[in-house]
């Protein structure tokens, strides 16, 4: 998978999955996920978001210091799904 449909992937899963008012295409890759200026997703919207990573991509996140640094931005989730994709890969 190329790493724009990857992008494309992650802002559908989004959009769908927190049932936000919002289209893919709206959702810019830096735009922040969490707080004023951004999306504005709260803890709920958070954990919702990591089940459906999960689901959707098969990548987990194990704590909230990591799911604060790789859910920040569709860039950061995009960096981080490749990241442990590499990792299972070479495991």
């Amino acid at each position: 998978m190329s790493e724009p449909d990857l992008r494309t992937q992650i802002k559908e899963m989004l959009v769908k999955n927190l049932m936000l008012q919002t289209t893919a295409d709206q959702i810019g890759d830096d735009l922040p996920l969490f707080g004023p200026g951004g999306l504005g997703l709260d803890s709920i919207d958070a954990l919702e978001l990591v089940v459906s990573m999960e689901k959707t991509f098969g990548v987990g996140v194990p704590n909230s210091e990591i799911a604060a640094k790789a859910l920040r931005t569709v860039n950061t989730i995009h960096e981080y799904i490749l990241e442990k994709r590499a990792a299972a890969q070479s495991a």
